[in-house]
């Protein structure tokens, strides 16, 4: 409770300062290491904004895509059509404001990776590759064309398929994101993972 105050995960310990310094939820982290490490976060003022306005954007509605349509169309016992249209219809407006902001930029916040990404692609990317809730056919992710692209491009990115295998609930704990030889696979799998983690315990340095 002390690190977790919601009692969820993800929470981050950082124990490379006196006193430590506890971080929870998954966005509140992912700004945490990115000011931190310097990385992954543009420098200039309005390329900065943008990055955070996508960052929150996340935030706010991916209890939407989670709580409201993956469960309803997924995992209640009881089908509704109702709950599920009415979801099926938000997921589809997000759908449509990724795809808009991705036909003119390569990454979410513009032409480079940033944290951003990180934060959205878990979610979006997997809904969009039928990787959750089995649910492309029947939302037509396939129209979402430039966030396919994207959701591929990334799952590319060498560090992301590192801190995916890093985060499986098979993989010997020994071999988890201590591993990480970059900061891009440090800060990857930091966001991925699930543990509170002391900062200094998850491989994280300069």
């Amino acid at each position: 409770m002390k690190i977790k105050p919601n009692s969820k995960i993800p929470a981050l310990l950082d124990q490379s300062v006196s006193p430590s310094i506890r971080v929870f939820e998954s966005g509140a982290i992912l700004l945490y290491l990115a000011e931190k490490f310097n990385a992954f976060i543009p420098t200039d003022t309005a390329e900065r904004a943008e990055c955070l306005s996508w960052l929150f954007w996340q935030m706010g509605s991916a209890l939407m895509l989670g709580g409201g349509f993956g469960h309803f169309y997924a995992y209640a016992p009881e089908k509704y059509e109702y709950p599920i249209n009415r979801f099926a219809m938000e997921v589809k407006r997000q759908l449509d404001v990724l795809d808009r902001r991705l036909a003119d930029n390569r990454f979410i916040a513009g032409n480079e990776y940033t944290i951003a990404d990180m934060a959205i692609w878990p979610w979006y990317g997997a809904l969009v590759a039928n990787k959750i809730y089995e649910a492309a056919e029947f939302l037509e992710t396939h129209t979402y064309t430039n966030v396919l692209r994207w959701t591929h491009e990334i799952a590319e990115r060498p560090a992301v398929q590192r801190g995916r295998m890093d985060n499986r609930a098979w993989h010997p704990e020994e071999a988890g994101c201590r591993q990480a030889e970059s900061r891009e696979n440090q800060s990857q799998c930091a966001h991925q993972s699930g543990a509170s983690v002391p900062v200094h315990q998850a491989g994280l340095r300069l």
